[in-house]
């Protein structure tokens, strides 16, 4: 509520408080819940009880916002009222589960509006560590990536930010552009154009323009050897599709496709750890080498691994 002014005391508050509270019954006879019907989509993480608070909350907010029931809700006030909703929703939901109850666990709500809308996710970051990446899943062309390192510099987290628009090319934000990266970056470029179709099936990425952006989170800088995170962040962002939350992705494209080899790859997984992550995707040739990660490390962590780009992208996006 705003703080108590001036400019909301009256002369005769009886009148008022005895109009609102009956403006206020009024309101409680009527819903706003077929607002919703075939507007927005919930996600499949929603319980039955979440989706009735959450329809009594979006219904409130509705009918303060347009009393009348005859009034058209345009789909920005209608979306606003569905993420506040949610996001309330979610922290009854977050505190529930500090208790460990199994049917709380599962809190990564999303919605769609409309038929051919994007998923979305509605989070609460603050309720995270700032030293953890998260359960929640990104938006669509972000992936959570970690270098191998090499040479001077060591292992370090990263996270590609992909955002796709008309026209074709691809243009990397960083000023300047860690030429590490600038490879990694080309190779998973070319490699989407040439299996266009295994990656994305009819949609032709030549017909669209890619703006990138490198965000490093740790002392490591030069980005190096995320080709094929960034290749999965690239075709997620042209097909809006999610990764899964808490995952990290490895790895290295060359031109030809193939996957190039990680060397340190307990490493990594303790990094990840570490990190907050809850998955990690990796190369299948780092199987053996995980023999020597530590039992109490291998139970905090779902290690996956794929064989190819397309294998890589297919495990990565969310269900």
């Amino acid at each position: 509520m705003p703080k108590i002014n001036k400019d909301l005391v009256t002369n005769h508050f009886g009148l008022v408080s005895d109009f609102l509270s009956e403006c206020w019954s009024q309101l409680r006879n009527q819903s706003r819940v077929s607002e919703l019907q075939n507007r927005v989509f919930f996600g499949g993480a929603l319980s039955g009880r979440d989706t009735n608070a959450i329809n009594k909350t979006v219904s409130g907010l509705l009918k303060l916002l347009y009393p009348s029931s005859d009034a058209a809700v345009p789909d920005e006030d209608l979306e606003w009222a569905v993420r506040i909703a949610m996001e309330v929703r979610r922290r009854v939901k977050e505190q529930q589960k500090r208790v460990g109850a199994a049917e709380f666990r599962n809190t990564h709500f999303s919605y769609i509006m409309g038929a051919d809308g994007v998923e979305k996710f509605v989070s609460t970051p603050e309720l995270q560590s700032e030293n953890s990446i998260g359960g929640d899943p990104l938006e669509p062309g972000q992936v959570w990536s970690i270098s191998p390192g090499g040479g001077e510099e060591n292992s370090g987290l990263y996270r590609i930010e992909v955002n796709e628009g008309p026209g074709n090319g691809l243009k990397v934000l960083n000023k300047p552009i860690p030429p590490a990266f600038r490879e990694s970056i080309g190779f998973a470029e070319k490699n989407l154009y040439a299996r266009s179709t295994q990656l994305v099936g009819d949609k032709d990425p030549r017909q669209h323009e890619f703006t990138v952006q490198l965000r490093a989170f740790d002392a490591a800088k030069s980005g190096a050897k995320l080709g094929v995170a960034s290749l999965v962040a690239l075709c997620t962002s042209l097909l809006k599709r999610s990764v899964r939350g808490g995952l990290i992705i490895v790895g290295e494209i060359n031109l030809g496709g193939s996957i190039e080899p990680v060397h340190n790859a307990v490493t990594i997984a303790e990094i990840a750890v570490e990190k907050g992550a809850t998955s990690l995707l990796m190369p299948v040739a780092c199987r053996r080498q995980l023999v020597d990660l530590s039992d109490d490390m291998a139970t905090k962590i779902d290690i996956q691994f794929y064989s190819d780009a397309r294998d890589a992208l297919l495990k990565a996006m969310a269900e």
